[in-house]
């Protein structure tokens, strides 16, 4: 009596059923990319400076545990904390060769001395929680962008923000050099000096 040979399913095709779904996986779903704060550190100080800085330049900030903000010893409100800080950064309280000729501040002889010597202080406690963190941080960066903003309309007729988003766009050789320059010159007048210190317990 012959033998019959059991039935079996031709599963070369399935291979390529599977190969073709998984490109098809790979093509069609988005990777969820996490960002974070952007920041620029310095570069690593290689001699140690004994650099003093007067209580009047330096604009101290506090978030602590709480979320609660301190300002300067003071008790505020985070959408304050912009306007204070413009006031600050743009006070002009220096003489001689401390002068700033394009402050528009009350000049105030207990407020920094021009935007290049002030320095903003940042101080949070390590309970504080991000979503207040990152208020604080923009309400900061967000004081430095309105004063680059309104120099640049004085000196060159469009917004600091605007001048940056022209370089990303323009192709000519030198209308890049002199966008570069001009965007220089107006972070050198608004230098961003914002210190943040370990967080505390």
């Amino acid at each position: 009596m012959a033998r019959r040979s059991a039935p079996t399913v031709n599963a070369g095709s399935m291979a390529d059923i599977a190969f073709l779904l998984l490109i098809f996986f790979l093509v069609s779903t988005t990777i969820e990319t996490d960002y974070g704060i952007s920041r620029k550190l310095p570069p690593p100080n290689q001699e140690p400076t004994d650099a003093v800085v007067r209580d009047r330049n330096l604009f101290q900030v506090e978030l602590n545990q709480f979320d609660e903000l301190l300002v300067e010893g003071e008790i505020m409100k985070v959408d304050g904390l912009k306007k204070a800080a413009i006031a600050f950064l743009d006070n002009g309280g220096g003489t001689g060769k401390l002068l700033c000729e394009y402050c528009k501040g009350s000049h105030d002889a207990t407020s920094s001395d021009n935007p290049n010597a002030a320095i903003i202080s940042l101080n949070n406690s390590r309970e504080t929680s991000y979503e207040a963190y990152i208020a604080v941080q923009n309400e900061l960066i967000g004081a430095y962008t309105t004063l680059r903003n309104r120099e640049a309309r004085r000196l060159y007729g469009v917004s600091f923000v605007e001048m940056e988003e022209l370089l990303k766009e323009t192709k000519g050789e030198k209308e890049r050099e002199v966008l570069k320059k001009r965007i220089v010159n107006i972070r050198e007048m608004f230098p961003q000096k914002l210190s943040e210190a370990n967080p505390v317990n």
